[in-house]
C-alpha cells in the first residue's frame, strides 16, 4: 500500500516515470554544475582548438640534423688544423734536430783539425831540437846533420881532430902555413881552407868557415870523400 501525508512515517512509493524524471533534472545539473566551474578562456580555446585541424612540422628534425652536420664538418675542421700543427712542430723538431746534428760534426772536425795541428806543431817542436851554444852542442848538432845527408863520423872522431886542430876556438885561423902564404889560410874547429869548405859545404848550413857547425860537417864531408870518415884522420889532413 502506498505512503501518503495521511500515514506519516510512511514514504511514498515512486513510479518509474517518476525515478527518469528524477534521474534526468539530476544529469542536467551536474552538467550545469560542471560547465559553470570551467573558466570562459578555456571554453573559448576548447572551441578554439577543436574548430582547427592540427598540422604536424618536420622543421625541428632538420634543423637537428643541420646542426649535426655542422658540428661534424666544425670538428674535421679542427682535426685538419691539429694535425698541421702536429706536422708543422715534426717539421721544425726535424729541421732543429738536423742543424744540431751539423753543429756537432763542425765542432768535431774543429776540434780533430785542432789536435792535429797540436800534434804537428808537438812533432816540430821534437823535431826543432835545440843544442847548447858551446863544443858539445856543436858536435851533438853537426852529428845530426851527418846522419841527416849520411856523412859517416862519431863524436870521439870529431873530438879528437877537432883538440888538435883548434882546441875548440870556432874564431881559430892559421896564418903561417902554406895554405896562408897562398891566401886561404885554414879556419875554424876543424881548421878547414875556403876552397875545401865551398866544394864541400853541407846544405842547410851557413855559409862561413867560422860558423861551428857549418866547419865541422863540411870538413867531416871531405874526410869522409878522402879518409872514409874523420874518425880515420888522426894528423892533418
Amino acid at each position: 500500500m502506498s505512503l501518503n501525508a495521511k500515514n506519516p512515517g510512511h514514504r511514498p512509493v515512486l513510479s518509474k516515470a517518476h525515478k527518469l524524471s528524477f534521474a534526468g533534472v539530476a544529469a542536467v545539473g551536474a552538467a550545469a554544475v560542471a560547465f559553470s566551474l570551467v573558466p570562459a578562456e578555456a571554453q573559448t580555446a576548447t572551441k578554439t582548438v577543436s574548430a582547427a585541424p592540427v598540422a604536424f612540422s618536420q622543421s625541428p628534425a632538420q634543423t637537428v640534423k643541420a646542426s649535426v652536420v655542422d658540428q661534424a664538418a666544425d670538428a674535421q675542421k679542427k682535426a685538419a688544423v691539429v694535425a698541421a700543427q702536429q706536422k708543422a712542430a715534426q717539421q721544425k723538431a726535424a729541421q732543429q734536430k738536423a742543424a744540431q746534428q751539423k753543429a756537432a760534426q763542425e765542432r768535431a772536425k774543429k776540434e780533430a783539425a785542432s789536435r792535429s795541428a797540436k800534434r804537428a806543431a808537438q812533432v816540430k817542436a821534437a823535431a826543432a831540437k835545440s843544442y847548447p851554444n858551446n863544443l858539445d852542442g856543436w858536435i851533438r848538432e853537426a852529428l845530426d846533420i851527418m846522419k841527416k845527408h849520411k856523412i859517416p863520423g862519431t863524436y870521439q872522431g870529431l873530438h879528437k881532430n877537432i883538440m888538435r886542430e883548434s882546441s875548440g876556438n870556432p874564431r881559430a885561423i892559421n896564418n903561417w902555413d902554406i895554405n896562408a902564404q897562398n891566401g886561404v889560410p885554414s879556419i875554424g874547429l876543424l881548421q878547414v881552407i875556403k876552397p875545401t869548405f865551398d866544394a864541400y859545404h853541407v846544405p842547410g848550413t851557413a855559409w862561413s868557415q867560422y860558423d861551428p857547425v857549418a866547419n865541422l860537417t863540411a870538413a867531416a864531408n871531405y874526410a869522409a870523400d878522402r879518409y872514409g870518415s874523420i874518425d880515420n884522420v888522426n894528423s892533418a889532413y
